[in-house]
């Protein structure tokens, strides 16, 4: 009999171990906020040779902008580095020589691409994913005018800023 009676502790011993097991569950959340970012790349625009009386001189460039899927943006250009540049009539320099010029929205050269103020324009568009560049378009124009005909020939240049707004 002594035999029954261990065996049957024994078994009732692991029935306890098991109804005394129990499991609870619980949720957490998993949250990201994507940020709004972008940037920007330019090709420089160069006009082809200008031989003073030969007739204006034009040129195009393309800024690549990468913004977050769905961001606006704008982007704005300043009046040049060269002493004297404004939107209404840009200059290049060689030294203190200067060089007109402008840049455009279009290839109509009719609205001059600028910051916004002082009768420029600026551009937006709208960001593709920060893998995919928006392509917006710089038009340039150097005029045949009196000024660039009395031009000393050299190498002329300036510097464009490109800010990009979002």
């Amino acid at each position: 009999m002594r035999k029954i009676l261990t065996a049957t502790l024994a078994a009732a011993s692991l029935a306890a171990g098991v109804a005394q097991a129990a499991t609870t569950t619980t949720t957490f959340a998993v949250t990201a906020t994507v940020l709004s970012t972008c940037s920007a790349t330019a090709v420089p625009l160069a006009f082809p040779n200008y031989t003073p009386g030969g007739g204006p001189q034009l040129g195009s460039t393309t800024i690549s902008v990468k913004c977050t899927n769905n961001t606006p943006f704008t982007v704005l250009l300043n009046a040049g580095s060269t002493t004297g540049d404004a939107f209404a009539q840009r200059l290049m320099a060689s030294g203190a020589n200067t060089l007109q010029y402008n840049l455009y929205t279009s290839a109509a050269l009719t609205t001059v691409f600028g910051d916004g103020t002082l009768g420029s324009a600026t551009v937006a568009g709208t960001g593709l994913g920060v893998a995919t560049a928006a392509g917006v378009q710089v038009f340039g124009q150097l005029p045949d005018s009196a000024t660039n005909q009395a031009a000393v020939a050299g190498s002329y240049s300036d510097l464009i800023t490109v800010t990009v707004s979002y």
